[in-house]
């Protein structure tokens, strides 16, 4: 059931294809903040007493009826981020193998027993639900990052509120429909759309037991600190500055298609697209630069629904503007330009297009490779030797991802084991776990105590009863010290 915000702020939604106003969403504000919790602490109790098994049918019945209506589903994606249909499918297919995960809960969610850890006593630790718990998620996947919080929070018997990003709001919407459809009763998966105010609501109402957070360090760091603040649990990803390692005995093809895809795939912005090149010695530098520049040159850039497009729009005219002003600070900088993403046949059309851009020589002192551009920009840079490589990766304040292609199987597996970062990938560019294992950053890309997703989410969104059980055989008198096992 939609309802009609409290407040009357608005925020427009773009399709970034055409630069055209689709819409403007209402935001919430603390009242409508108050609604969404209120739904949610009244859904919360029945639904997390129903059985393990009884939740599961519920989630397998809107895993159905996702890929039902997969199509629509990834045309809303792609209306509003701008992301090409084949990567709105994709991106699905990703968040709905969460929630296939989170359908096996009866069996994730089993707790420990032992028998007779004293005379007569035995032992038991059980996981239940928290209640009401919030989910924030980025405008760069408005499928697959929701999926993967209402998958096990769902499942363990919370109840949620989803507040997505305001730029692409439709999809979300239409997940809390079909889990609606489903059979979700009332209250247990509810979408407030907003910004800042709706995030602060949450972050500080006293029935909000978790939040769990996508999106930017600055933001993450926010959420974090607020919510720790309040006494909440939380999970907060950051932002991404990922590496990729070319050893002189990488195979040149292999990496320049992996890296065509992990670069400039959804127009580059994802939080574990690559976007730094770390090429050992010149000689293997040279060579791929020149395969890089042939096929960044041919991207096939356009709307997502028109022909078949490699790369579609970014999300706004902004964030646009914002990565051509990194563009120029590259070249003022003094990397060398390859391929300038500006001057492509798209960017002088509607809509918010841009080119792939391939910058070499970049160092580490300059702001192209310190920040996180979050579009279609590739940077390379030129080092010496393997130990080198690894430094600027452990060393930048950025650990989410990592890869490393090289036939070597000692040293892949060195580099896995010693370099300072979170998801690690070898002859894979963009490594992000499958839904049995967890997705999670270090340093600045990542405050949290848990990962998403796999056994860390289930663990994030339950907390741990322990029971200690004697049952009558006869007393043995009254003991006035510390229990001990005997």
């Amino acid at each position: 059931m939609r309802v009609d915000a409290h407040s009357a702020r608005t925020a427009p939604v773009f399709d970034p294809a055409t630069g055209t106003l689709r819409a403007q969403l209402a935001l919430a504000d603390a009242v409508d903040g108050e609604r969404a919790v209120d739904a949610a602490r009244r859904a919360a109790p029945a639904w997390g007493e129903r059985s393990a098994s009884d939740r599961a049918q519920v989630l397998f019945k809107f895993r159905e009826l996702c890929l039902v209506h997969r199509d629509e589903l990834a045309a809303l994606i792609s209306a509003e981020h701008g992301k090409v249909l084949a990567d709105a499918r994709g991106e699905l297919q990703r968040g709905l193998e969460v929630i296939e995960f989170a359908c096996g809960i009866p069996h994730l969610m089993k707790g420990e027993f032992s028998d007779g850890v004293s005379r007569g006593i035995d032992m038991h630790a059980l996981r239940q639900p928290l209640g009401v718990v919030a989910a924030i998620t980025p405008f760069n996947f408005p499928a697959m990052v929701p999926l993967w919080m209402l998958g096990p929070a769902l499942a363990t018997g919370n109840a949620v509120i989803l507040k997505p990003s305001e730029r692409d709001p439709s999809c979300p919407l239409r997940l809390a429909e079909l889990w609606t459809e489903a059979g979700g009763p009332p209250g247990t998966l509810n979408v407030l759309n907003g910004d800042k105010q709706a995030v602060d609501a949450l972050l500080v109402h006293p029935a909000v037991e978790a939040v769990s957070f996508v999106g930017s360090t600055p933001v993450a760091r926010y959420i974090h600190e607020a919510a720790a603040k309040h006494g909440k649990r939380v999970q907060a990803m950051g932002g991404a500055k990922n590496h990729c390692v070319v050893l002189p005995d990488a195979d040149l093809t292999q990496v320049t298609d992996a890296l065509m895809g992990a670069a400039y795939g959804s127009a580059g912005e994802r939080c574990m697209a690559i976007s730094v090149a770390v090429v050992v010695g010149d000689t293997t530098a040279d060579a791929l630069v020149a395969a890089l520049a042939e096929r960044v040159r041919a991207l096939r850039v356009g709307a997502p629904t028109v022909g078949d497009p490699d790369m579609g729009p970014v999300v706004t005219a902004a964030h646009r503007d914002r990565i051509t002003g990194y563009i120029a600070e590259g070249v003022t900088a003094g990397a060398t330009l390859v391929v300038d993403g500006r001057n492509h046949a798209s960017a002088a059309g509607p809509g918010f297009f841009l080119g792939g851009t391939l910058f070499d020589h970049v160092t580490p002192a300059m702001s192209i490779y310190q920040e996180e551009i979050f579009g279609p920009v590739l940077c390379v840079v030129r080092v010496q030797g393997a130990e080198e490589a690894r430094a600027l990766c452990d060393t930048h304040r950025y650990g989410n991802g990592v890869a490393i292609f090289t036939r070597s199987g000692g040293a892949a597996r060195d580099f896995a084991h010693r370099v300072r970062c979170g998801m690690v990938g070898i002859n894979v560019a963009i490594p992000v776990p499958l839904a049995f294992y967890s997705f999670g950053g270090w340093k600045e890309s990542a405050f949290a105590d848990h990962n998403q997703h796999g056994m860390d989410g289930v663990r994030f969104y339950t907390r741990v009863k322990t029971v200690t059980t004697r049952w009558p055989s006869g007393g043995d008198g009254a003991s006035f010290t510390m229990p001990v096992l005997r």
